[in-house]
């Protein structure tokens, strides 16, 4: 156990004073991530108080951050050391933070290649519902004492605890950078995209919508331009590569963009994970397809539960990201899993006083 400082003793005060209460609490960093999930509920529990670089050895590729940090103040301190996030964290507008980041488990464009936010968390120090501040995992990759908590915590969305500090394993920013397009349909960019992946390619990330696909090459210079004569393609400007990457990765690009006319005459956008190389999904709509196929975004009006049995013929599962519905968000659980998240949320939250029914409905 931790003793905490000033900032996370008035953290532990307010959960002492909610558990006694039964009060439930809304965990709360920059607010960018707040749609979500189910829909938030509780008193805000204010974490950016907790902000700031507690440690960062670039020689040891690793930082440790607290969880009101923002990540553009993380990210420029890795630069300054020729160093990055390489799963690419999503930021949908200003103040995004490093336990938001955690907590949501988003990834952006590279996740294909390099892993998602759960495969570089390397160590937590969480506050759970007991008023408790424990820490888990370490500061090295391989840290194999005991049950990967902080891996668990990501994607849980708060509802087992509030995420205090974070180690991170960091890369070196890759030294080229290339992005290549092509004029071909689904079909086509999916057979590419499957033939490709078993090539020494340093393919970094790939997207496809409306009859083109997007290729970004990242690593060696030697090896991304020898990659570029072999596979051919008209290469983007790197000013204008960076920035539309940035808008997939942020999804301020307009097809991410749902509108409130648009959610209320039914549309929604759904992201549907399968496996890479399952063939074209059938669905009315608007499609964006990510991650070398795994990935593939929908804009539709249809009902949820054909979205969903679509994803499951497919191999997958359906997650709604927006829409104007806030409910049924992620794909429903058997009742063995449900039971498991049931006697996690009893173990780290015994008086279920955390971002009530963020996650799933009773958790």
């Amino acid at each position: 156990m931790h003793a905490p400082d000033a900032a996370l003793a008035r953290l532990v005060d307010q959960v002492d004073n909610a558990r006694a209460r039964g009060t439930p609490l809304e965990i709360c960093g920059g607010g960018t991530k707040r749609f979500y999930g189910e829909a938030p509920a509780g008193t805000p529990l204010d974490v950016t108080e907790l902000s700031g670089i507690s440690s960062y050895e670039p020689t040891e590729l690793v930082v440790t951050a607290r969880a009101g940090t923002r990540l553009e103040d993380l990210e420029a301190a890795l630069q300054e050391h020729g160093q990055c996030l390489a799963f690419e964290p999503p930021r949908f507008a200003p103040g995004s933070t490093v336990g938001g980041m955690v907590a949501a488990g988003l990834s952006g464009p590279a996740r294909a290649s390099v892993g998602s936010v759960r495969d570089h968390v390397l160590g937590v120090t969480l506050l759970n519902g007991r008023s408790e501040v424990l820490t888990f995992g370490g500061q090295v990759s391989k840290n194999v004492a005991g049950y990967d908590v902080s891996r668990l915590l990501v994607g849980s969305l708060g509802v087992l605890g509030v995420i205090c500090d974070v180690s991170i394993k960091v890369l070196p920013a890759s030294v080229a950078m290339q992005t290549l397009l092509f004029d071909w349909d689904e079909h086509q960019a999916l057979g590419h995209l499957s033939r490709w992946a078993g090539q020494p390619w340093p393919i970094n990330a790939t997207a496809w919508q409306a009859g083109r696909l997007y290729v970004r090459l990242a690593g060696a210079r030697a090896a991304v331009f020898a990659a570029c004569e072999r596979l051919g393609g008209e290469r983007m400007e790197t000013a204008a590569a960076k920035t539309w990457w940035r808008s997939v990765r942020d999804q301020s690009a307009e097809f991410f963009s749902l509108d409130p006319a648009s959610a209320a005459g039914g549309e929604s956008l759904w992201r549907l994970s399968v496996p890479a190389v399952a063939a074209a999904l059938a669905l009315p709509g608007r499609q964006f397809i990510e991650w070398g196929g795994a990935q593939r975004w929908w804009r539709t009006t249809i009902a949820a539960a054909e979205v969903r049995d679509s994803a499951a013929r497919a191999g997958g599962h359906a997650t709604l990201m927006r829409g104007a519905a806030r409910t049924d968000v992620f794909a429903p659980l058997s009742s063995v899993l449900m039971r498991v998240h049931k006697g996690l949320k009893k173990a780290f939250d015994p008086a279920g006083i955390f971002n009530p029914g963020r996650l799933y409905a009773g958790l």
